[in-house]
């Protein structure tokens, strides 16, 4: 019995020498953890915000346009007898364009014309007759109805007479003329296309400006404007319209019209980049936009202060690039995490990487 028992005693005492062992050393760890803080830091690069010198520039793409694009209709019906005008063509306001067969409304016309002749005179003779108390009033009456119905005839006859021969009311360059000679044209109300007619010696840029933007816009804002074709030319503009009403997208139609240039010609329907440079707006803290946590409307951040994270929820004002202004939430001369913030909590430990 008492070997067994000595065995019991011995068994006994080794158990409470290893517990009494491994509480040691988990106690040992855990202050060496605490009083260290390495294996519960995370590691975590930072920058320093700081306030900078800000404006509201930005560029669109838009389209360039002509700044006057005419389609000439024809306002008679007739068959085409002389065609002045070729695509590529230069025309100034009141050329010809084409001639249609003109031969009855020119009887039409001169027959108009006598008659108004006839009743004008008339009517003067009639009139001094009048005065002289040698005619009555009904009659007087009825020439003077005669004369206001030859006028309206006239000048009905005069004005179809002029429609056979179509002219452009603008100035500018031939870039369609789908008629030919021979062609039969259409009067109103369905009129035929004529030919079509473009100014470009002055241009638009027409582009769609978001709401956020088209506010700080007003209109004589000078602009620059850049192509992909003339790469080193820059060519100045202003801002000429600014639509009241936004489209289903929220953008805002805005035209801005520049001068063509002979050294570098530019074209309807070409791509141009507007550059707005705008007032400078103050100074605001810029951080990068890899610092963030959720979205611009709903950012957060950490902010380092003592090797201690902490979470920290800012209002953006706007991004630039690949940095974002800060509208409040931050301070100058903060540490704000940038790298290593995606495995952070709030008042998490940090070790700031140099």
């Amino acid at each position: 019995m008492t070997k067994y028992k000595l065995i019991s005693i011995s068994v006994v005492l080794f158990g409470v020498s290893l517990g009494f062992i491994m509480n040691s050393q988990a106690k040992n760890g855990t202050d060496t953890a605490a009083g260290t803080g390495i294996s519960t830091a995370y590691s975590v690069s930072i920058v320093t915000a700081s306030k900078q010198s800000v404006s509201d520039n930005f560029s669109l793409t838009g389209t360039i346009a002509a700044n006057n694009d005419v389609i000439v209709m024809s306002e008679t019906q007739g068959r085409v007898v002389k065609v002045n005008a070729q695509v590529g063509d230069y025309k100034t306001a009141g050329s010809v364009l084409v001639e249609v067969d003109d031969e009855l409304k020119e009887a039409n016309y001169k027959a108009a014309k006598l008659n108004y002749d006839k009743a004008k005179n008339d009517l003067d003779r009639y009139e001094s007759l009048y005065k002289d108390k040698s005619i009555s009033e009904s009659q007087i009456e009825q020439a003077r109805w005669s004369f206001q119905s030859a006028e309206s005839q006239y000048i009905v006859a005069r004005r179809q007479y002029r429609d056979t021969k179509i002219t452009t009311p603008i100035s500018g360059i031939v870039t369609a003329r789908p008629v030919d000679i021979g062609s039969m044209l259409q009067g109103s109300p369905q009129p035929s296309v004529v030919a079509n007619i473009v100014d470009i010696s002055k241009l638009k840029v027409k582009i769609n400006v978001a709401e956020k933007d088209v506010f700080k816009l007003k209109l004589g804002d000078n602009v620059e404007v850049t192509t992909d074709v003339y790469p080193s030319a820059t060519f100045g503009g202003k801002v000429i319209t600014i639509a009241a009403k936004g489209d289903e997208s929220h953008t805002y139609p805005v035209e801005v019209r520049i001068e063509n240039s002979k050294t570098y010609p530019l074209k309807a329907g070409m791509f141009g980049r507007v550059s707005f440079s705008l007032t400078n707006k103050g100074e605001y803290i810029v951080i990068p936009r890899e610092a963030l946590l959720g979205s611009l409307k709903n950012a957060k951040i950490y902010v380092v202060q003592n090797n201690i994270a902490k979470l920290r929820s800012i209002t953006i004002r706007k991004e630039t690039g690949t940095n974002v202004e800060i509208l409040n939430g931050l301070t100058d001369g903060e540490m704000v995490v940038v790298n290593g913030q995606n495995n952070l909590k709030d008042n998490a430990a940090v070790i700031v990487r140099k």
